[in-house]
């Protein structure tokens, strides 16, 4: 089994390069320049994986042979899957034979109507993605009204809550100021192995207000892998001590 990244952290905060911003003809060689670079500080600490099934998205990105293969090249890394899907309980089965080591899905599927949730549904989910060995996440959009959130992050008990600071489908996009009201509401109610994690639009100019926010795990693509391969270190290790 692969150390829990989420819950048993070496260090804070996380960086997580999505690699939906990497290039895709060479996504070992991209992987393994964010993962091996001999400077410490600017080696990342896990990837992330944005899958999207162009319904809940207007985007069709990766499945689960994209997470295998990773799985195959480099056996070590902890694989943080992000399941943009209608019907998330779907791909769980799926990504866990592949080797995810963690699994965020969206509350919006699960809305009831009237700032209510069918909180059974996702406790349940939650519940099944940890009977796979794995952790499980919760992840909101940037719209998504916090009334009720706060009891339903509480009745999954999940192991990482993420908030979405661009509207979900590609990456590139500009950063939501005041999703970070939502973060600062939802870290005080987080235990110490609870992760917060953020996820679009974050680079080295915001990442300081991000963690000031509460969050301790930082997706960033674009800021990333848009950079040459022989600065992304650098970006790294500034984002994680901005």
């Amino acid at each position: 089994m692969i150390r829990n990244a989420l819950t048993h952290p070496k260090r804070l905060p996380l960086i997580a390069p999505s690699i939906l911003s990497a290039d895709f003809a060479n996504m070992e060689a991209e992987c393994r320049g964010v993962l091996e670079t001999a400077d410490g500080a600017g080696r990342a600490d896990l990837l992330h994986l944005d899958v999207m099934d162009g319904h809940f998205v207007p985007n069709l990105t990766m499945g689960p042979d994209m997470c295998r293969a990773l799985r195959r090249v480099l056996p070590g890394v902890f694989l943080d899957v992000h399941l943009m899907v209608t019907d998330p309980g779907l791909f769980v089965g799926p990504f866990v034979d592949a080797g995810a080591d963690h699994l965020t899905f969206h509350a919006e599927p699960f809305a009831a109507g009237n700032g209510a949730w069918r909180t059974e549904e996702v406790v349940r989910l939650a519940e099944r993605i940890r009977e796979q060995g794995i952790s499980a996440g919760l992840a909101i959009n940037p719209p998504t009204a916090m009334d009720g959130v706060l009891e339903l992050i509480e009745a999954g008990r999940f192991e990482m809550v993420l908030v979405m600071s661009v509207n979900p489908g590609r990456s590139g996009q500009s950063f939501i100021e005041n999703t970070l009201a939502k973060t600062r509401l939802i870290s005080e109610v987080l235990e110490p192995t609870q992760r917060l994690e953020m996820d679009g639009g974050i680079g080295e100019g915001n990442a300081g207000a991000v963690a000031e926010a509460g969050c301790d795990v930082l997706v960033a693509s674009s800021a990333i892998f848009g950079r040459a391969r022989s600065e992304r270190g650098g970006v790294i290790r500034r984002l994680r001590g901005a």
